[in-house]
Parts: C-alpha cells; structure tokens; sequence
C-alpha cells in the first residue's frame, strides 16, 4: 500500500502545529521543502522551524534540499531533528561526498531526480539510497501536472531495485493529484509526497482510497 510522506508547504502555514496534529494519524513521514531562493526561486523551510516542529511528532521528519550547497544544511538540519534528507543529483559535483554526511550524522539519504535526468545516473550510488524521489514536475514548482513519463521512470526503478534486492524505496513527489496516484501505485511506488490531496481532502477518505490501490502484476 502507498505510504504518506505529507508536504507541510500545503499546510495551513499559520498553524503548522495543529497542522501536523490533525493530520499525523494519516501520515508516515512529514515531508519538508527546504529552498534557497537560488537552486530555485522560492524561499522555504529552516533549522528552527525544524526544531520548533519536532516535540509535535514522533513520525520522521524528511527534508529536501533545493538548495545549490546541500552539504551545507545537513548538519543543521540533523541537529534540528530531521531523520531523513533528500538531496537534488544536479546540484552537487560529488554525490558521495553529500551520502557521506547525511551517513555519518546517522540519517537516511536520498536523492531526487529532475523530469529530465535518467535512472542511470545514480549507477554508482544505489548503495547508498535509501530513497530515490522522481520529481513530477519542474523542481519547486506547486500546483503543476505531473509529467507523463514519470510512472515509466518509477517503473524502471522498481525494475532494477527488485532485481539487485536493494531496500531503496521509491517516492513520487510532484503532480499528486487523484488522477496520478492510481498510475503512480500501478508502477510501483512505495511513497508519494501528497500536499493538497492530503490537507484539502478528507484524509480519512483519502487513505481509505490509497488502500484500494494496487501495483500492476
């Protein structure tokens, strides 16, 4: 069954607190957009907030990284009381360097891959993914459709993930709409980073709905 890594940027930013309360029950993974303003434009998430938001969970906190220095806020973050980070491939010259760090501050490491990068990219490095997120939409996008070649994509990666009996887990974040997700279930997605499917709907219902989707066989 689909698993929830819920996107707080759709929440009522206002009141995060009660945000996380209400929706904690439907929820695996708490998913937190964290951006620059350079990797993308948009200004999102920090460490405080992080560490002002821990005591209202026990779920783990997973932040991604659109930012153009990720190695510089794992550490930050990790003391923030985040537990697993995402990492943009294209934004750093030595991944093994970012796994590195996120590995040695005891956390799990994941990267996502933009509409245009390929699965064989990350040939050198699936021994150290826990997650590999496919992006649906340009990167700090909200409110756009989910690119048509992601539930392929998502298809090979479960290929490939099956085949080598890796533990990586697959994440679909962008373009989670009630249209995409059934495509996203069928191909093989373990998670997907639902925001306003999440906060607009009845999560009650909404859950209800992903337990009836199925991977194709």
């Amino acid at each position: 069954m689909l698993k929830c890594s819920t996107s707080l940027w759709s929440a009522d930013l206002g009141n995060l607190a009660a945000e996380i309360h209400r929706i904690d029950p439907f929820s695996e993974r708490f998913h937190l957009d964290v951006a620059d303003g350079h990797y993308t434009p948009n200004l999102l998430f920090f460490p405080d907030l992080v560490k002002a938001l821990r005591p209202q969970t026990q779920k783990p906190f997973e932040v991604h990284l659109m930012t153009t220095d990720p190695l510089a806020w794992i550490d930050p973050f990790a003391e923030a009381g985040a537990d697993v980070f995402i990492f943009c491939f294209d934004a750093v010259p030595d991944p093994d360097a970012v796994f590195k760090a996120i590995k040695a501050s005891g956390k799990e490491a994941g990267v996502s891959l933009l509409i245009t990068e390929d699965l064989d990219l990350l040939e050198p490095h699936w021994q150290n993914l826990d997650v590999l997120t496919v992006v649906g939409t340009a990167m700090g996008i909200k409110g756009a459709s989910m690119d048509g070649g992601v539930p392929d994509k998502i298809r090979r990666a479960r290929h490939l993930i099956d085949q080598r009996g890796l533990a990586t887990l697959i994440q679909a974040d962008g373009g989670i709409r009630r249209e995409t997700v059934p495509l996203l279930a069928a191909a093989g997605a373990d998670y997907i980073v639902p925001g306003s499917l999440m906060f607009k709907e009845d999560p009650v219902a909404m859950r209800q709905w992903l337990a009836t989707l199925r991977r194709e066989t």
